[in-house]
């Protein structure tokens, strides 16, 4: 028996390897899935002004981005914002994740601002309360605030028809 123990680690070790190297890191699971999305005090970013941002979210399906200048996936998503910006009816609110306002600023006039709405997240307070994983993050809210959907990584014109679309739909026709 002694002789087949580490061959037997082995083959465990292997067959975790497997598992684990197989999942899609953009897929894990949210324990914020259902839940009210943080009801903290943030700051506007173009006014300063501070406000809850759970007040902002009440009654709207709201589409929450956390992006930032210096983010290269950020850069790559924004064409596709601007086209759900122009095209949907959805709140979209942007968290601006451990950036500067000069640096944000600048990236917003070159590329063009989706958002209606921007929270200023300079020390990454409210991205450490949605367990920002990597920018870009995606979070769908419902019309009560709760969390629907997270996605990490780009969001692709596939993800938009295929995961976000049929969810938003889905939460429209709950209020009617």
């Amino acid at each position: 028996m002694k002789k087949f123990l580490p061959l037997i680690l082995f083959i465990v070790l292997v067959g975790f390897l497997y598992v684990g190297l197989g999942l899609d890191p953009k897929k894990l699971p949210s324990p914020l899935i259902g839940k009210a999305f943080p009801n903290l005090q943030v700051e506007d970013f173009n006014t300063a002004e501070i406000y809850a941002v759970q007040d902002k979210l009440q009654g709207k399906i709201s589409l929450v981005n956390v992006w930032a200048s210096w983010c290269v996936t950020c850069r790559a998503e924004h064409e596709m914002l601007m086209q759900i910006a122009e095209t949907n009816s959805l709140q979209m609110l942007g968290v601006n994740y451990k950036d500067t306002k000069k640096d944000g600023n600048i990236f917003l006039t070159r590329l063009g601002n989706p958002y209606d709405l921007i929270v200023f997240d300079q020390s990454g307070k409210l991205g450490l309360e949605l367990g920002v994983y990597a920018t870009p993050e995606t979070f769908i809210i419902d019309q009560q605030g709760i969390i629907r959907f997270k996605r990490i990584g780009e969001l692709t014109p596939r993800i938009w028809w295929e995961q976000i679309t049929p969810l938003i739909n889905q939460l429209e026709n709950n209020i009617r």
